[in-house]
């Protein structure tokens, strides 16, 4: 489009651009067309896309985003190309989960693997940091699972689809208060133990009296709290 063309305010460019108003009916039905085709495709793709993706699956819905537009939108672009193409990435993805329950390495490469982040009330650091994980994000999902001390859980897992899986310890120790320090509140109700101490980072707990001015020996922090009973 040349400058001279650009005016403001042109508010038929603005809104429906070069094309004609008679294509927007076509669009209308180009629309319902890619749209029950995708309902369709997303279906035989199975339940797993409809609900937290791994990396591959998000990859296909990324894709098939792509696939949608051009079809309902461009005058010079055919359906059934996009159609075709839905297709073919319905064979790929259902080639690659098959190809992965084959195969556990393929299954790593494409579709991610589970860390654990918390073992007996401690945060594993480095897991956290390979998956890029905040200690904000932790506990906020601990909080999901009526958690509000570190010492209550035994296991925390993050899987390959980004869910946070909590295993409850058996019976509760001393552990690092997971609640927010601006709900006061709250805060001021946790039943704290005086002769035990949690690192501040990763919830370590030891007596008070041996790990006062010292390092974590998790994660060689030097900030402790009282722990919560």
């Amino acid at each position: 489009m040349k400058k001279e063309e650009i005016y403001f305010p042109d508010w038929e460019r603005l809104l429906i651009g070069n094309t004609p108003w008679e294509f927007m009916w076509e669009v209308l039905l180009r629309t319902i067309i890619i749209f029950m085709a995708l309902l369709i495709i997303l279906r035989l793709m199975g339940k797993r896309m409809n609900a937290q993706l791994t990396i591959s699956e998000l990859a296909v819905m990324v894709t098939l985003g792509g696939i949608a537009s051009a079809p309902m939108q461009l005058p010079d672009r055919g359906i059934l190309v996009g159609i075709v193409v839905f297709i073919c990435a319905l064979a790929f993805q259902r080639g690659i989960n098959l190809w992965a329950f084959r195969s556990r390495k393929i299954e790593m490469i494409t579709q991610g693997d589970l860390s654990v982040i918390l073992r007996e009330g401690v945060l594993q650091i480095e897991e956290m940091e390979k998956a890029r994980l905040s200690k904000d994000q932790v506990f906020a999902a601990l909080r999901t699972h009526n958690v509000t001390q570190l010492g209550q859980v035994k296991r925390v897992y993050i899987e390959a689809c980004g869910l946070f899986s909590v295993v409850k310890a058996d019976q509760a120790r001393q552990g690092l208060s997971v609640l927010p320090l601006k709900d006061e509140d709250m805060v001021q109700n946790l039943p704290l133990d005086q002769l035990y101490a949690a690192c501040t980072r990763c919830g370590y707990v030891a007596e008070t009296g041996q790990v006062q001015g010292t390092e974590c020996p998790n994660c060689a922090c030097d900030q402790w709290t009282p722990s919560v009973k």
